[in-house]
């Protein structure tokens, strides 16, 4: 996909990931729809974006509304008339020890790291079929490959993340010209885990932050190389780690 001018509506845009992936792809000429619930945090990476000659659509909502997601798709195509592709990148990580019985952590996991990413497929598809072309960016986890402590129920909502990025990849990509992609990284230094609240975690989580870890760059980095890629290629994963991690 050659990204000038394409329409790219990337979740989560207001922080880490999300955020560099919105500037990354504006860099390269895309048209950014950015969604996330802090509209003040997202009308300055529209300043930032637009100071540097990019574009940026700024769309206030919550992934787990699924009326949300259809107004950010609403606004694009008034907007710019049509969307191209999707970034589900909007995530929790609330890690705790089962036994913690912390379930409304879990309830908030399931709704924004799965039900989410549903939304947003839900919402765009139609567009993408109408095109018969177009990208789907899943942002799963290294912990869809193994599980670490306390990420059990985390560690299940990536791995149906990674899943459902391949059953999206092999009814749409064959039939519509769609490509799919999951991307899973390793610990990349973003507020991912400001949502701990189990204190026996967040000591095990000092330790790790003493690796020199990813930075949300790098997986923009890997966000652009699969969607710049010629429209025969499918990138089915990119497993990317820092080179510390085990």
């Amino acid at each position: 996909m050659n990204l000038e001018n394409k329409v790219i509506l990337v979740t989560g845009a207001s922080s880490g990931i999300g955020k560099a992936a919105a500037h990354k792809l504006a860099q390269h000429g895309a048209k950014v729809v950015v969604l996330a619930r802090s509209e003040d945090e997202l009308n300055e990476l529209k300043s930032n974006i637009e100071a540097k000659g990019g574009t940026a659509l700024v769309v206030a909502g919550d992934v787990t509304k699924m009326e949300d997601f259809e107004k950010a798709v609403s606004q694009a195509k008034s907007e710019y008339g049509t969307v191209n592709a999707l970034i589900n990148n909007a995530g929790l990580m609330p890690l705790s020890f089962v036994e913690k019985l912390k379930t409304d952590e879990w309830e908030k996991m399931v709704d924004v790291n799965i039900k989410g990413v549903l939304n947003g497929v839900a919402a765009v598809l139609p567009e993408l079929k109408a095109n018969k072309d177009g990208h789907i960016i899943n942002i799963s986890s290294m912990a869809a490959h193994r599980y670490f402590p306390g990420g059990a129920v985390y560690c299940a909502t990536k791995a149906a993340v990674k899943m459902f990025s391949e059953g999206l990849r092999q009814e749409l990509a064959p039939k519509y010209g769609i490509n799919v992609t999951s991307i899973e990284p390793g610990a990349v230094a973003t507020n991912l885990t400001d949502t701990i609240t189990d204190e026996d975690i967040m000591e095990k989580m000092k330790e790790m932050q003493q690796m020199d870890t990813l930075e949300a760059e790098d997986i923009a980095d890997a966000i652009y190389y699969a969607l710049s890629q010629p429209e025969r290629v499918n990138i089915n994963d990119v497993y990317l780690v820092p080179s510390e991690q085990q």
